[in-house]
């Protein structure tokens, strides 16, 4: 079927409140790109290993489950450019307490993880409000181009981020990572606080909102199942990436300098599948975003296979090209076929879904490689991701979902 014409790469930069909104954004990934790496080994340096970091993790990803929905209900009821500078002044307060705690050598795993539980808090606040805030500022046909070039300079960010911070943390710890990931959060901070967007007019109280919002939830078919997709492989590709990963790394590698690599080689495939979106505008957007996250089973082949570290590279790269493309095509459908005033509550139904299993599955990875070898665990949660793919793709109303005309 044929397309419309694409929209200008760099229409929506005509934009001033675009522009501050995708600076925010920017500012915010260059802490974010190296924040992970600091954590892992803050933990790891407190003679923790893959358990106490599967209950770090878990932590910080309990509050964002449990408040998403609160987040979803205000982000359709306040100012979201409101809602997104409260959420990352709160980021900024943890993790500067965070660097802190681990500068003067008081970081214990019960306090890294109480910092963990308000930046999980923060992240319920900011995310429902984003996708909302990006519809509410540039128009439909433009979505596509807007959803890219905001993940464009903060994928080229991470690029060299999560290596220099390999450096960083290898040379003096990682303190100093996490401390401008708080200063990164700030700055985004007040950014926000001048975007000013309306807020939505309401009538009906925050309870009955939140029922309308479970009702059109459920009965989209195609945003149901895509969620209950997502909680497996969201919670098999976490819990083998980002917890067994700088494990696997710090005995089976060169520790933090490898794992710092293997994580910007990620970020240069995120950077190349933004550059993809610029230019392709596929019409079946929901079709692309499920097949999109197949390969992210293939770094987690390759570590549990023991790969020597180009392969685990280049798996990496090609896993980051795919999901960044899923990220946009998904991003543009969810926008383009929700309405303006239900985004935030869909997008929080979808993030509580698509999270839910995340601490549990921090804590049976924890258990099982008690059990298992970590490259058996690997291997095991590869499995997940591509049964999970292959599932969503039987689903008759994926390939429904499409590209809205212009």
């Amino acid at each position: 079927m044929e397309t419309a014409l694409p929209a200008k790469p760099a229409a929506p930069l005509r934009s001033a409140a675009f522009r501050r909104f995708a600076t925010a954004s920017l500012i915010s990934a260059t802490g974010s790109a190296i924040a992970p790496l600091a954590l892992a080994y803050s933990v790891i340096e407190q003679g923790g290993g893959a358990g106490a970091l599967g209950v770090v993790l878990a932590t910080n990803t309990v509050p964002t489950v449990a408040f998403l929905l609160v987040g979803g209900v205000l982000a359709d009821r306040v100012s979201r450019s409101r809602l997104l500078f409260l959420g990352n002044l709160l980021a900024a307060l943890a993790q500067g307490a965070l660097a802190a705690t681990v500068a003067t050598g008081h970081a214990t795993t019960t306090s890294i993880a109480v910092c963990g539980f308000l930046s999980g808090t923060a992240v319920a606040l900011t995310v429902p409000a984003t996708r909302g805030a990006v519809a509410q500022i540039v128009p439909a046909g433009q979505l596509q181009q807007a959803n890219a070039l905001i993940r464009l300079p903060s994928n080229a960010v991470k690029v060299l981020g999560p290596a220099i911070g390999g450096v960083v943390v290898a040379a003096s710890g990682p303190a100093w990572a996490l401390a401008w990931d708080a200063l990164s959060f700030a700055v985004a901070a007040l950014l926000l606080l001048g975007l000013r967007l309306d807020a939505p007019v309401t009538v009906s109280s925050a309870l009955a909102d939140l029922r309308e919002g479970w009702t059109g939830f459920r009965s989209r078919t195609w945003l149901w199942t895509y969620t209950v997709a997502g909680t497996v492989l969201v919670a098999a590709w976490l819990a083998g990436f980002q917890l067994l990963g700088p494990v696997v790394a710090a005995q089976e590698y060169a520790g933090a300098r490898d794992w710092g690599l293997v994580q910007g080689a990620f970020a240069a495939g995120l950077l190349a599948g933004t550059v993809v979106c610029l230019r392709w505008r596929p019409y079946r957007l929901l079709t692309v975003a499920v097949v999109g996250g197949a390969p992210l089973a293939a770094p987690l082949l390759a570590l549990g296979w023991g790969l020597p570290l180009p392969w685990v590279l280049l798996a990496t790269v090609l896993a980051g090209i795919a999901l960044d493309v899923a990220i946009v095509t998904w991003t543009t459908a969810f926008q383009q076929h929700v309405p303006q005033g239900e985004l935030g509550r869909m997008s929080a139904f979808n993030d509580v879904g698509e999270r839910v299993a995340i601490p549990l599955g921090y804590l049976l990875t924890g258990l099982a490689v008690g059990a298992w070898s970590n490259r058996t665990v690997l291997v095991a949660c590869a499995g997940l991701v591509v049964a999970a793919v292959v599932l969503n793709l039987c689903v008759r109303d994926v390939y429904r979902i499409n590209a809205a005309r212009d």
